[in-house]
């Protein structure tokens, strides 16, 4: 889709087009609250996302397997719901989804708290009362689910439709800038929720941090339902029915019966072979849950830069629930840890502020491509990191790469995510974006089952290595999509001219 298709176009937007700060003729005062709320919201599912790998390894001390298990129930949940989440987001109003998100979401972790505070405080549970020790865990984790999906609603909803309905009409770069101010909150909260929580757990307790975001969420909702609720009356465009809007679209969703057939611009850009497979892989699709909103997805031109995305979720190079456990369990205190997360955040902030930048100058796809293999350049001192001796210098080593590998992976999420904004039509966008998170979290389903399986800390390096295999599967598979896009990878004319003009001076 072109920046200036679909609803909001033209005097839609009329009001918005004043000024000329950060959101580059946006009404500022209502991106203000747009970031705001977001930021409000993001805040407490990264306390949670750094705190619940700390709270199972204590739970459940010397191995990783409370913390695998999490994984998979809130990955799983994820994965199999996530296109079912897209269709209800497509199917509802704005303002329906909005008061589900936050409802959940916050309901969700006021539990998760409560819950995680009763095992930790009556730790001697697993031995006096076991079935209410089995009862708070399985809380836990269908609470941590819960909020995952309401989460997903959430982002859905804000970065793949209301971003998308806001900034049209205007050029493609305010788009560009938009995204890279939403994933910039995005990653502050990353840094600075995660270091707040550190502290707490390191010079007050672990119970304090689970209290402190359950009080968090009861004290946030309301003020972040009144934030989007006002973007959302400041902008004629989100007011209007969703169903109007996605059949103004430019064709509209094609019936199942016809989802699989095979265009010919398809046979023409990629070959008969490429299509027949495509068909063949659709048709296998029927057995899935919403196997339409699959084949939807399959049928994108970008389709395969969005495996390719979902693959490095397959990773324990992040610090996420597993990596934030092991470095627990060699000894690094959970404040030196979140200070390390933050230093990862920080180089992913870097990474919103380069990425505009670097799209002015070249293609998004362009983009895309130097970004992946830079993260696989920096994730080589992770794989390094298994050499060296000495259990803390080791973990040092391993979260320097991984805060470097930040830089590309932030660019590269970016680069994906505007390639579906632009290439995707507005009748697929929610569905598309559903299927995308569902298959981001089978990958990450993945990482977590290999954690269940080498579930002793000491094996760490092994799914260290398997990891960066993934993200080099990754990076080959984008780039093998550049090149069928562009029928090359580099200039090597201007390559050999400018050689030859070095050669001549």
């Amino acid at each position: 889709m072109e920046a200036g298709e679909g609803v909001g176009s033209g005097g839609h937007l009329a009001p918005l087009l004043d000024g000329h700060g950060s959101g580059s003729g946006l009404d500022a005062a209502l991106l203000r609250r747009l970031y705001v709320g977001h930021f409000l919201a993001r805040w407490g599912a990264r306390m949670w996302e750094f705190s619940v790998g700390l709270y199972m390894i204590r739970i459940w001390p010397d191995s990783l397997l409370f913390a695998a298990i999490y994984g998979v129930v809130e990955a799983s949940s994820v994965a199999v719901f996530g296109p079912m989440v897209g269709t209800l987001v497509d199917r509802l109003t704005y303002l329906q989804v909005l008061g589900l998100w936050l409802l959940v979401q916050s309901s969700s972790f006021i539990v998760a708290g409560i819950s995680v505070t009763a095992l930790l405080v009556y730790d001697d549970l697993k031995v006096t009362s076991f079935p209410i020790f089995v009862a708070l865990v399985i809380l836990t984790n269908a609470s941590g689910a819960l909020a995952a999906l309401s989460t997903l609603a959430g982002t859905i909803l804000i970065e793949r439709e209301w971003v998308v309905v806001i900034c049209s009409g205007h050029p493609a770069a305010v788009l560009t800038n938009t995204n890279s101010v939403i994933r910039r909150i995005d990653l502050s909260c990353k840094l600075l929720a995660p270091v707040l929580s550190g502290f707490v757990i390191s010079f007050v307790s672990t119970e304090a941090s689970a209290v402190a975001l359950a009080l968090w969420n009861v004290a946030s909702v309301g003020l972040e339902y009144w934030l989007f609720v006002s973007v959302y009356n400041g902008v004629p465009a989100l007011g209007e029915n969703v169903q109007l809007r996605r059949e103004s679209s430019v064709g509209a969703a094609l019936p199942s019966s016809e989802i699989v057939a095979t265009s010919d611009e398809e046979v023409q850009t990629y070959g008969q072979d490429a299509a027949d497979w495509r068909v063949g892989v659709t048709k296998h699709l029927s057995i899935l849950p919403c196997w339409e909103s699959w084949v939807v997805y399959m049928r994108q031109d970008v389709m395969l830069p969005g495996v390719a995305l979902a693959i490095l979720y397959f990773t324990v190079l992040s610090f996420g629930t597993l990596m934030t456990a092991t470095l627990d369990w060699k000894g690094i205190p959970a404040y030196v840890i979140s200070l390390a997360r933050g230093f990862s955040a920080i180089v992913g902030i870097a990474a919103t502020l380069l990425y505009p930048v670097v799209h002015s100058r070249v293609s998004t796809l362009r983009t895309g491509l130097w970004s992946i293999w830079m993260q696989w350049c920096c994730l080589l001192l992770c794989v390094g990191s298994i050499w060296v001796s000495g259990g803390v210098a080791s973990a040092w080593v391993l979260m320097a790469g991984v805060a470097a590998s930040r830089l590309g992976l932030w660019m590269f999420d970016l680069a994906v995510m505007q390639l579906m904004q632009d290439n995707v039509r507005d009748s697929d966008r929610c569905v598309v974006g559903g299927v995308q998170n569902s298959l981001q979290s089978i990958f990450d389903l993945l990482t977590y089952i290999m954690g269940i399986i080498i579930s002793d800390p000491r094996d760490f390096s092994e799914l260290i290595v398997l990891s960066f295999f993934l993200v080099t599967c990754a990076a080959l598979m984008y780039t093998l999509h550049v090149y069928r896009v562009r029928k090359h990878l580099f200039h090597l004319d201007k390559i050999i001219a400018k050689l030859g003009w070095i050669k001549t001076s």
